[in-house]
């Protein structure tokens, strides 16, 4: 690295620990292996999420739908 580059430091997303941004850390934006692990993680055990608001809309839409018991969708 040469001195007119400038060093970016950011915070790991998992363990807060400062990390250079750089295409020198393998691991970016984690500080480690361990840290993009972790994050995977909770990828698949679903604990990142966007919370579904309900409407009045759906609620609405909804009893429309009737379920037809021995029709196939294929």
């Amino acid at each position: 690295m040469t001195s007119s580059e400038s060093t970016t430091l950011i915070a790991c997303p998992t363990c807060g620990t400062k990390s250079l941004w750089s295409t020198k850390n393998k691991y970016r934006p984690f500080c480690s292996d361990r840290c993009k692990l972790i994050d995977l993680g909770d990828w698949a055990n679903e604990s990142y999420a966007i919370p579904q608001q309900t409407s009045e809309e759906d609620e609405i839409f909804s009893e429309d739908l009737v379920v037809q018991q021995n029709r196939s969708f294929l």
